[in-house]
């Protein structure tokens, strides 16, 4: 080993810690990261490290057990359908198996965001970006947990409402707990669990201090990521414009994925929008005694108003099938016409007289 390369001397605000490029990288969460210097598995620029208090510039060259870690990839997220009796950890010691050995190995190396025991199912986040995978957990950014619950026990409503104050249990200090009473079944009841920490078993604990045991679990929804429909075992991917959509302000992406930093702004995706109509081709012309036409014509559109644009008027209607035209024969047998007729017949009896 050699000794730990010293950072350079730039503003402090120039590169980034090397424990965030890891966790950036998807290689390790923070804490992992810096666990991983200290075993002295991390390099920059061949030279090993020996404390995470370093920051990387974008040229240099980063590696793992010897490995590159390479460009930073886009950042991924998917929604997990977790069984009961999967452990949430990428190893075991006692050999019992995981999330991470069910999923697909095309994933890649990715990492959970918080974590559900071994006895509890439903919704769990996975990413490849671990940086964000830390946001995500922790209570400062807001996001409720909630978790479907069936419990075995008799706890009043009363009870159950003042968990949105907080409790204290064994000496650890618990956040506001939202708990709903959905019904109950003999001596066990249905609740709907909202938490902000996501503190270990913590929702367990804290209905076990009203005297309830909890004998089903299951998480349906961190923040606003829905379980939905997703079946036990399944796995799938948010679409970046539903991540940039979701994160926000909390976790800003540009549109290929890759994280802000402050004061950045994402560039305008000229990948997306509505694309244009092709135009109509033109109907073959028609004959209808005038002109032909390529088009619509516009005085032949009634506008607002009820009255013709040109003036020209509309069309006659046809006479119908059935209807005998029109005589000029009067119901008397005598010819109709009018004053003018009357007045030539006097003029004929006035010459034969």
């Amino acid at each position: 080993m050699t000794d730990t390369p010293s950072t350079p001397d730039t503003p402090d605000d120039s590169g980034e810690r090397i424990a965030k490029v890891l966790a950036h990288a998807g290689i390790a969460s923070r804490r992992e990261a810096e666990r991983l210097i200290e075993k002295g598995r991390v390099s920059v620029n061949g030279e090993i490290l020996r404390t995470p208090a370093f920051k990387v510039m974008p040229d240099d060259d980063v590696r793992v057990d010897g490995e590159s870690i390479g460009q930073r990839p886009p950042t991924r997220v998917w929604r997990y359908h977790k069984p009961v009796g999967l452990l949430t950890t990428h190893s075991d010691p006692q050999g019992r198996e995981t999330v991470f050995q069910t999923l697909p190995q095309d994933m890649g190396r990715v990492i959970s965001v918080g974590r559900l025991d071994l006895n509890s199912e439903g919704l769990l986040l996975l990413t490849n970006d671990g940086e964000l995978a830390r946001v995500l957990e922790l209570p400062s950014t807001g996001w409720t947990r909630r978790y479907r619950v069936r419990a075995y026990g008799n706890a009043s409503d009363k009870a159950l409402a003042e968990l949105e104050n907080g409790t204290v249990v064994d000496g650890v200090v618990y956040g506001p707990v939202e708990v709903t009473v959905d019904r109950r079944t003999g001596a066990n009841v249905w609740l709907t669990v909202g938490i902000k920490e996501g503190k270990n078993r913590e929702v367990r604990k804290v209905l076990q201090s009203v005297g309830l045991t909890v004998n089903r679990l299951m998480r349906v929804a961190y923040g606003p990521f829905q379980l939905g429909s997703l079946k036990r075992g399944d796995i799938s991917e948010s679409k970046l414009s539903v991540l940039r959509d979701q994160l926000g302000k909390l976790y800003p992406l540009d549109t290929d994925g890759q994280p802000l930093k402050p004061g950045e702004t994402a560039k305008p995706d000229t990948r997306t929008g509505t694309a244009k109509a092709k135009p109509k081709a033109n109907r073959p012309h028609q004959k209808s005694g005038g002109k032909a036409k390529s088009g619509p014509d516009a005085d032949s559109i009634m506008p607002a108003g009820g009255k013709s644009k040109s003036g020209k008027g509309w069309a006659k209607a046809k006479p119908k099938a059935n209807e005998k035209p029109k005589s000029n024969k009067r119901a008397d047998g005598k010819p109709s016409g009018g004053k003018k007729a009357e007045g030539r017949k006097d003029a004929d009896r006035r010459r034969r007289s």
